[in-house]
């Protein structure tokens, strides 16, 4: 089977290469070894957060924020996108002092999205935080969506555009034959001119397949939800220091993070999880809003999730062959970069170019010969 572009991986990283791509007239083949959206991009906290991103994703997270404004439209389709803001709190005199040198960074690099907050403000978005809370931070855009129906809304795009995908075909080997890539399944061959690595948390041996090798490990970021309360919260939440990460819904369920990890098992493509740590993530839900102490858990979860030592993703071409690109470790806050990585990855595959730059995410910034 034949196609301009093979990519692999259907998280929704893969789904939005493939929709930018197909919409371009580039014929696309995604595999992906279980089905779109089964991992870290189905079921993750569904954080669409420009808030406290790395400076070095800024600049790409602000455009993939434009477009989560309009991406139903634009997807003809529902990705339970909601603009809600988001607000880190800041528990102390020294998460305040953290804010402020922060604040400072951003605005010398010409960035003024994320706005101070101060204890009044705080009680006012919201009112049954601790009393003891000193302020916070906010960006005004941020929000969240549904991670499993936006991952299917970008496939389901591709789909209509024209892409392909072959669900429950595992890669067994891949190499490069003069000018094409022969990728070979456990049930079938395949061919094309270009090869885009998106498969998350074992994307580190599709690298190798290709000639890269990177230092990518593998956890289980944990979640759980908990029955209906009284609505309390507005915004996203989370916190400055602390493990802190929920929202509650329209329903009144809450969702609970904040990067407790449970056990993870990548060849047996399973988690386990790490009750000790869910409890602590509960306890420390309570203590900034003691509301939450009559909350029942319904349901408990762990994603597989691909991690870079720098906790920046790799976004680009390959370092060692030709006509392949990766995007892949975004390690747990990925989700809201999808949008714009489609973008970024069909520009550079159709043309070589895109409109970022991507020197802090390239495949090869840990080589020694690179430093």
């Amino acid at each position: 089977m034949n196609a301009d572009v093979l990519i692999i991986g259907g998280g929704i990283q893969g789904c939005a290469t493939a929709y930018h791509l197909a919409k371009s007239g580039v014929s696309v083949i995604v595999l992906e070894k279980d089905y779109a959206g089964r991992h870290a991009s189905g079921v993750n906290a569904g954080g669409v957060r420009l808030l406290g991103r790395d400076i070095a994703e800024v600049p790409l997270s602000k455009a993939s924020m434009q477009m989560w404004q309009g991406l139903d439209k634009t997807l003809g389709e529902d990705t339970g996108f909601r603009r809600r803001s988001l607000i880190n709190i800041a528990a102390d005199d020294a998460d305040i002092e953290t804010l402020r040198a922060r604040q400072q960074v951003m605005q010398s690099a010409g960035h003024s999205h994320e706005r101070l907050m101060d204890q009044q403000e705080l009680r006012e978005a919201l009112p049954h935080v601790h009393p003891s809370c000193l302020g916070g931070v906010t960006s005004d855009l941020d929000g969240y969506a549904i991670p499993y129906k936006a991952t299917l809304a970008f496939k389901r795009a591709a789909i209509r555009a024209g892409a392909r995908f072959m669900e429950g075909e595992e890669l067994i080997s891949m190499r490069r034959v003069g000018p094409v890539w022969l990728v070979q399944t456990r049930t079938a061959d395949y061919e094309g001119d270009t090869v885009v690595n998106c498969a998350g948390a074992w994307a580190d041996k599709v690298a190798t397949m290709i000639g890269d090798q990177v230092p990518l490990s593998h956890a289980a970021p944990m979640l759980m939800i908990t029955t209906r309360l009284p609505h309390f919260a507005g915004p996203v939440v989370g916190a400055v220091s602390r493990q802190l990460s929920f929202k509650q819904f329209a329903n009144g369920t809450v969702l609970i993070g904040g990067g407790a990890k449970g056990f993870a098992d990548r060849a047996r493509n399973e988690t386990r999880l790490d009750y000790a740590k869910l409890a602590s993530a509960a306890r420390t839900a309570i203590e900034f809003f003691p509301i939450m102490a009559g909350a029942s858990i319904n349901r408990m979860w762990a994603g597989l999730e691909a991690y870079m030592p720098d906790n920046l993703p790799v976004i680009g071409p390959a370092a060692n062959a030709d006509r392949a690109f990766h995007a892949f470790g975004y390690s747990a806050h990925g989700f809201q970069m999808g949008p714009i990585t489609g973008k970024v990855m069909a520009d550079l595959v159709i043309g070589g170019i895109c409109d970022f730059d991507l020197t802090a995410f390239r495949i090869d910034r840990f080589d020694r010969k690179t430093l």
